[in-house]
């Protein structure tokens, strides 16, 4: 026990924190050679008691100091390290916008040195000064040109994007709260993520596949029209299977070629929006009366939980309805003989959105699968053993749409008995989205 008390006082006794003892140290010795110069020899070992005495506790509170505030130090280090290494700026500042962390990759970011921002409070007003202009602008979104929220308002982590035009530069925000042990927020980090370069590549491969998809578009509508036209003729029946397997596979075409182009529109923000005020209860009674007749060819019913009242939204009645009818198509092929499909709407009570879901009875998703549902071009190995057609792009571009809206949606599954899907759209207006921008790879 000793050797290790003795290993630990080796270790901090140069530290600041050990001041005190040393002085108490050195004075203690000074009254006691005084003690036993000028004191009877009792006197001089009572003084001597007592001052051992304070002396270990001195000692102890000052180890217990000097470890503490090295650790501290340690993991500060530690922690500087870390966020020096990212390539994601990191800036950590208080309640009062006074900036206490500002890492490297944010110096090149922003194009501002630490030691110019480390300590100094922000303001809107600063926002006319043009070197922290791009600064101000991250801590206050509604100043930039053009923004994207990614999270619902109010819930944290808060991500949005911001897109710049002097200097160009597309930017994701991570916004975390910090708080202590009862709750009470103490300030605030944002991580900025530089997506500028990987921006540039998805356009360039956006407008490849653009480019590709429309040489293609030209001559399978011209091969579409002529099977079309050659349904109308006198055929054999062996001349009328090959028309109508041929206008079959050009209309598969068409369609992967159509989806192509969508997600070209969407990733370069070119897809096109018309807001308007729309009755949602409607417009949904609308489009599942549009369904019914596709759900009556595979036996399945489709049942709308109809809200008593009216409900509005803003929404584009084009673009959601394409939303809307791609989920209750994959409801409606992918269910059982006999299948149901239910369709809800309701306002949630916490908070100014509505939710929409559709559920199935259908084949249901593995689980290894759900993460990589809404991605590009994925399809679950049990839907295509069901069937081979589909680019795996329609999920994508209903999540995109949604989003484009304001809402989210998410995905459950049990494998053989059904999936539901549930997106949310807001009723206010100011939760839309102000401009359409690239969204890019999520």
């Amino acid at each position: 026990m000793f050797q290790r008390f003795w290993s630990n006082f080796k270790i901090y006794a140069t530290l600041p924190e050990m001041r005190v003892f040393w002085v108490f140290l050195f004075l203690v010795l000074a009254v006691l050679i005084i003690d036993f110069i000028y004191l009877p020899f009792l006197w001089s070992l009572i003084s001597l008691g007592i001052f051992l005495a304070i002396g270990v506790i001195i000692i102890f509170s000052s180890l217990r100091s000097a470890k503490a505030n090295l650790n501290i130090k340690i993991e500060h280090s530690r922690f500087e390290s870390i966020i020096g290494d990212l390539r994601d700026g990191v800036v950590a500042y208080d309640q009062n916008f006074k900036i206490l962390v500002f890492n490297r990759a944010a110096e090149e970011i922003f194009n501002l040195k630490a030691a110019e921002v480390i300590g100094k409070y922000f303001s809107l007003e600063q926002a006319k000064e043009p070197r922290l202009k791009l600064l101000v602008q991250t801590f206050f979104p509604s100043l930039a040109p053009a923004v994207v929220r990614r999270s619902e308002a109010g819930v944290y982590p808060q991500v949005i994007d911001l897109s710049f035009d002097q200097p160009v530069l597309d930017l994701r925000i991570t916004t975390n709260r910090v708080a202590d042990n009862n709750g009470q927020v103490l300030g605030f980090v944002k991580v900025a993520r530089d997506r500028t370069r990987d921006l540039e590549l998805l356009r360039s491969k956006s407008e490849f596949i653009t480019l590709a998809s429309r040489q293609l578009r030209t001559p399978l509508t011209a091969a579409n029209w002529v099977f079309e036209s050659l349904k109308k003729e006198s055929l054999t029946d062996s001349q009328q299977e090959l028309v109508n397997s041929g206008s079959q596979a050009t209309g598969k075409l068409l369609k992967i070629v159509n989806d192509l182009l969508d997600v070209a529109k969407i990733e370069e923000g070119r897809f096109g929006y018309n807001f308007q005020n729309i009755n949602i209860v409607d417009f949904l009674e609308k489009i599942i009366g549009e369904a019914s007749a596709i759900a009556g060819k595979y036996n399945v019913k489709i049942y709308f939980d109809r809200p008593a009242e009216a409900i509005n939204i803003f929404a584009d009645t084009q673009k959601l309805g394409v939303a809307v009818s791609h989920l209750l198509d994959n409801a409606i092929r992918y269910n059982i003989s006999n299948g149901r499909v239910d369709v809800k709407l309701q306002k949630l009570s916490d908070r100014p959105y509505i939710q929409i879901s559709v559920k199935d009875t259908g084949v249901g998703i593995p689980e290894e699968d759900m993460q990589k549902l809404f991605t590009k071009f994925f399809r679950g190995e049990n839907i295509t053993k069901l069937s081979a057609e589909g680019s795996g792009l329609g999920l994508y571009i209903v999540k995109n749409i949604i989003r484009r809206h304001g809402g989210n949606i998410r995905a459950e599954s049990v494998l053989d008995r059904g999936s539901a899907f549930y997106f949310t759209l807001p009723t206010d207006l100011k939760l839309v989205p102000s401009k359409e921008i690239v969204y890019g790879e999520e």
